[in-house]
């Protein structure tokens, strides 16, 4: 009987190896992907360490131009008295102001969001959390919980006082909870957000689900034809943008802000362009007002991008009728609805279409309030449009759409209608008849008179009758 040998010592470079790497595994032992906690962890660690990471990742985006910008301004002699600290305020606050945090500059408050940064930290969020973060309740309640605590710390730390305060819980909750959120749920072996929300959506009626969904595909469209128009503005008005940018007479440092800043502004760019599309319109001052219809521009700030907005000698003459957009995005979505909507009563593709035209009117009205607000004083305290007349808008343009399409290809509406027609014009009839329903052959419901009916089976009965009695008869004679 031989003895069993040992297995082999490890060598000491091995060992080393070993130490100084870590090896992440999910539950059942084996490697797992995109995650970075360390075997052990509590799962809400993990989740607390995506959303810190998050938070500080967007902020620092956002401070490193402006801290760029003070050290090459240091050496300015007006500058003696701006610290650094000062250019990391002003940049937090920027990045404040993107989770809806007003910004006070020379006893004025600027409201307006720059959207661009709110999507930055959306990106970040997600990024953050698939790759780090583990898709448990604990873990995204951790995450957004770490996310929510950095924009409180930044808000007190600034000084944005108890308004302040209270906003940035709002709007610090709100973006860690979408991005984080999405982020958790595209990591591997997530569950299906489907499946998280059935119990909530399982108790809605399918017309109204089915009509959501195509409200939210209707607003999806009608942003992408609005960055359409935005991208047509900025071709259109470059040597505008251009002719801004030269006059200002920025240094590299300084042009490269200003370029931040303004991409900063780009959806908000678009979202002027989704209310111009509308019918609406926007305004940037008191007294200017940017429609389809007329142009009445105003002196504007210098920022180049604005150089792009349009003007009233623009080259395309068919503006007034771009409003007809929103018909045709109806259109679209109506269609997508009627292949989704199952049969049924005839009032169920009505209440489809009047909770897709709405789900697209609340969209779209709050997308434009977002890109809405204050800039400066005087005349700048009002810029961008109304999200209630947008969105009003939206829903009669889209409505239209849906109804033209989906109604006329529904059997059970045209039945109905048929229905209708056919008891409109035998109302006022001698007969006094009643009107039943009977199934064709093609599986439609048709409507006949109850008289008819009866007199049919009269005639068959007299007939049965004849028969019989000419069997009995030996002459073969009734």
């Amino acid at each position: 009987m031989t003895r069993p040998t040992a297995p082999p010592a490890p060598r000491a470079g091995d060992r080393l190896s070993q130490l100084g790497r870590r090896v992440l595994t999910t539950d059942d032992g084996s490697p797992s992907p995109f995650a970075s906690a360390i075997d052990g962890a509590p799962r809400w660690a993990g989740g607390l360490a995506a959303g810190l990471q998050a938070a500080i990742l967007s902020l620092a985006v956002v401070v490193a131009p402006t801290v760029a910008a003070y050290v090459v301004t240091s050496a300015d002699p007006s500058n003696a008295d701006v610290g650094w600290v000062r250019s990391v305020g002003v940049g937090a606050s920027f990045w404040l102001l993107g989770h809806g945090v007003p910004l006070a500059v020379g006893g004025v408050a600027v409201t307006l969001v720059p959207l661009g940064i709110t999507a930055l930290a959306l990106f970040s969020g997600y990024a953050s959390a698939r790759r780090s973060g583990h898709a448990t309740w604990s873990g995204f309640a951790a995450a957004v919980l770490g996310y929510v605590a950095v924009v409180l710390g930044v808000a007190v730390g600034v000084g944005a006082g108890a308004t302040g305060v209270l906003r940035a819980g709002v709007g610090g909750l709100v973006v860690a909870g979408l991005s984080l959120g999405a982020g958790l749920l595209a990591r591997p072996g997530a569950p299906e957000l489907h499946e998280l929300s059935r119990p909530l959506w399982s108790r809605v009626p399918s017309a109204v689900r089915v009509g959501a969904a195509a409200g939210g595909l209707a607003a999806a469209l009608l942003v992408m034809v609005a960055a359409g128009v935005a991208a047509t503005w900025i071709v259109q008005g470059r040597d505008t943008v251009a002719e801004v940018g030269v006059s200002l007479g920025l240094d590299v440092v300084g042009g490269t802000v200003l370029t931040l800043a303004q991409l900063a502004l780009l959806p908000v760019l678009v979202m002027w362009a989704l209310a111009y599309v509308a019918g609406p319109g926007f305004v940037v001052g008191t007294g200017s007002y940017f429609t389809p219809a007329e142009v009445v521009p105003g002196p504007l700030p210098a920022l180049p991008v604005l150089g792009a907005l349009p003007t009233p000698d623009s080259p395309f003459q068919l503006t007034a009728w771009l409003p007809l957009v929103l018909v045709g995005v109806g259109g679209v979505a109506g269609w997508w609805l009627h292949r989704r909507l199952e049969p049924g009563a005839w009032w169920r593709p009505l209440l489809a279409c009047a909770c897709a035209s709405a789900t697209a009117g609340l969209a779209a009205g709050a997308l434009v309030s977002l890109a809405s607000g204050s800039v400066g004083p005087g005349r700048m305290t009002e810029v961008g449009a109304s999200g209630v007349l947008v969105g009003l808008s939206t829903l009669v343009g889209t409505l239209i759409g849906l109804v033209v399409v989906v109604l006329p290809a529904r059997v059970e509406v045209r039945t109905e209608a048929a229905r209708a027609a056919r008891r409109l014009t035998r109302g006022g009839s001698e007969r006094g008849s009643v009107g039943l329903d009977v199934q064709n052959d093609e599986g439609e419901v048709d409507d006949v008179d109850e008289l008819d009916v009866q007199h049919a089976a009269v005639g068959d009965e007299d007939t049965a009758a004849d028969d019989a009695a000419r069997r009995t008869d030996p002459s073969g004679q009734g």
